[in-house]
């Protein structure tokens, strides 16, 4: 993918952190906001990230640069929305509403201009305003939106599709420790493996109730075979 941000499958990126990574001056200045209203920085990218999903990042665009180094800088989660309209690569894509908070919880500059990182997905959120920087950087207020309700019982099909697939794939794939009782950590992860429209799991990961998801991924399930 030629864009500001590239994708690499997690066990082929660096895991060391650089103790000496050069932070330069910013051109975008945010004012910290008290919870649950706070203002980030905005990542639009053309895919989905889920609470406890892990993202690998290769960053190189120099906007992206820059909120790397704010965010390592002040300890600072960013948001990863779905593009709505544009790319990610040039001026500024139109993101969803809707996103997820990502910590960077491993990172590597391999060489000037270029950072390996991998994110980790938190708190879904709502964007209230947007602002562009001169350098197509967005920044947001958002709204943190509330664990899901309904997390009740796991629906069997769902779990055991999982299940299977944790243990072909290895462990080490996923968020560490499995929660294969927690329905909404289920349709989380179901939701990023399964082979479905980047819009479908747009639609998920906007639901708020973790077994309304569970219904709609099973649905899907039946729908492409892999349940009865």
């Amino acid at each position: 993918m030629s864009a500001g941000a590239g994708y690499t499958p997690p066990h082929d990126l660096p895991t060391s952190r650089s103790p000496d990574l050069p932070i330069s001056r910013l051109n975008v200045e945010l004012t910290v906001k008290t919870e649950p209203e706070r203002e980030i920085f905005i990542f639009p990218l053309n895919t989905v990230l889920f609470p406890d999903g892990l993202l690998p990042l290769k960053v190189f665009e120099q906007r992206y640069i820059e909120m790397t180094k704010a965010c390592l800088r002040d300890e600072r989660a960013f948001g990863v929305c779905l593009i709505k309209e544009g790319r990610e690569v040039g001026t500024a894509a139109v993101p969803e509403r809707v996103g997820c908070l990502a910590t960077i919880v491993q990172w590597d500059m391999p060489q000037l201009g270029l950072f390996h990182l991998v994110a980790r997905g938190g708190q879904r959120f709502r964007i209230r305003e947007m602002q562009v920087a001169p350098n197509h950087l967005i920044s947001a207020t958002i709204e943190l939106i509330p664990p899901d309700a309904g997390t009740g019982e796991v629906e069997p099909a769902c779990r055991m599709l999982l299940e299977t697939v944790i243990e072909k794939a290895g462990a080490e794939r996923f968020p560490s420790p499995p929660r294969l009782d927690d329905a909404a950590w289920v349709g989380y992860r179901l939701a990023e493996i399964l082979p479905i429209e980047a819009s479908v799991k747009q639609e998920l990961l906007e639901l708020t109730d973790a077994g309304e998801r569970l219904a709609r991924l099973r649905k899907i399930l039946i729908a492409q075979g892999l349940a009865a």
